[in-house]
């Protein structure tokens, strides 16, 4: 890779600005691509955001930035997304610092804004290359997340289309889904979560296989679905249904006949059961009746001590003797069949006679 470093004022950069939404964001003479298909959206916070303009209007150096050279000359921003437009948007007016927009300034201030001198590499090199250098290049900084590396890794029409539903502040996707699932778009959180859902392998197998798809179609319209199915399976909302697999579920049991009733009526049960410590698993359980979703409550070291001390360090399945730490604490009468976690309900069982139990 071929890398030169170029002196650019920002009346430079500032020639030619523009966000044109979807399309994209544009500078340098529309020159430069602001933010290509891979790059995340705008997130400084503006604490951020004025500390960037405070060091323009002191003069202070900001860190180099890095610039890719397309085949047909121009140019796209691989590294100083965040900078560029923490400075092009002030000098556009979108934002004020301490009730001052760049109208507000005197002549001299803006002059000294419009002047202020950016260091920028300019880096020529093959597509893989100019990849694997954003790669690099962002190890600091603000982190990026494993979504936004593969959106940069698997570029493309897919990626840029995919974006428009799942990666927007207020997209699609947030719109619809937020009542089930955390994270946010512009990290890329919601369009990972959705092909985590959908992929048959993993997240990078699906990405390569669609990167030139025309449109991400495909994944909206599944991630459609999924939300509609939720909604009808479970009709009452409840803050931990944020973080339970709905995709997983959804693939698993949506041709089976379920009734949303009866489905209720056990989940609130089960959000009322002391016993059930990760009410998330609540809908997982109610779905395919696996315990290990419900993390149900362990019994204390004191039950157990007693009932070890009660059996005599006898194992009552196998009768062999044990000491305390090869035993472990197991319900007589078990907790779906109405056993509470309770010192009368413990007893304590070999390791292995536990694992055989509990395979059962």
């Amino acid at each position: 890779m071929k890398i030169e470093l170029h002196e650019i004022k920002v009346s430079e950069l500032f020639e030619g600005f523009e966000d044109k939404d979807e399309a994209g964001v544009v500078g340098f003479g529309e020159k430069l691509d602001i933010r290509p298909p891979y790059q995340r959206e705008f997130i400084y916070k503006d604490l951020q955001r004025n500390a960037v303009m405070d060091t323009v209007r002191k003069d202070y150096p900001l860190n180099v930035m890095y610039w890719a050279v397309r085949e047909d000359g121009n140019l796209e921003v691989i590294d100083g997304q965040q900078r560029t437009l923490s400075i092009c948007q002030y000098v556009n007016g979108d934002y004020s610092i301490n009730g001052l927009a760049f109208h507000n300034l005197q002549d001299d201030q803006q002059q000294q804004i419009l002047d202020y001198t950016l260091m920028v590499y300019f880096c020529t090199g093959a597509p893989s290359e100019k990849l694997e250098w954003f790669k690099t290049i962002n190890i600091a900084g603000e982190e990026l997340y494993d979504q936004e590396m593969r959106n940069a890794v698997y570029a493309g029409p897919w990626t840029a289309d995919a974006k428009r539903y799942f990666s927007k502040t207020g997209c699609a996707a947030y719109r619809l889904g937020s009542d089930y699932l955390t994270g946010r778009p512009i990290r890329q959180d919601y369009l990972e979560t959705a092909i985590a859902w959908h992929a048959d392998g993993t997240i990078d197998d699906y990405m390569s296989k669609h990167q030139h798809d025309e449109n991400a179609g495909e994944i909206w319209h599944y991630f459609q679905s999924v939300i509609a199915w939720v909604k009808a399976t479970f009709p009452n909302h409840r803050t931990p249904m944020k973080t339970v697999p709905w995709g997983d579920l959804y693939n698993r049991f949506k041709g089976k006949t379920l009734n949303p009733d009866t489905l209720e009526e056990r989940v609130a049960e089960l959000m009322e059961d002391e016993d059930v410590t990760r009410q998330t698993g609540i809908y997982s359980y109610v779905l395919d009746g696996k315990e290990r979703h419900l993390s149900i409550r362990a019994f204390t070291p004191k039950m157990k001590r007693q009932a070890y001390e009660r059996q005599k360090g006898i194992c009552p399945a196998c009768k062999e003797h044990f000491e305390f730490s090869g035993m472990e604490g197991d319900h007589i009468t078990p907790w779906h069949e109405g056993g509470r976690t309770i010192a009368a309900n413990c007893q304590m069982l070999c390791k292995d006679d536990n694992r055989k139990k509990s395979g059962k």
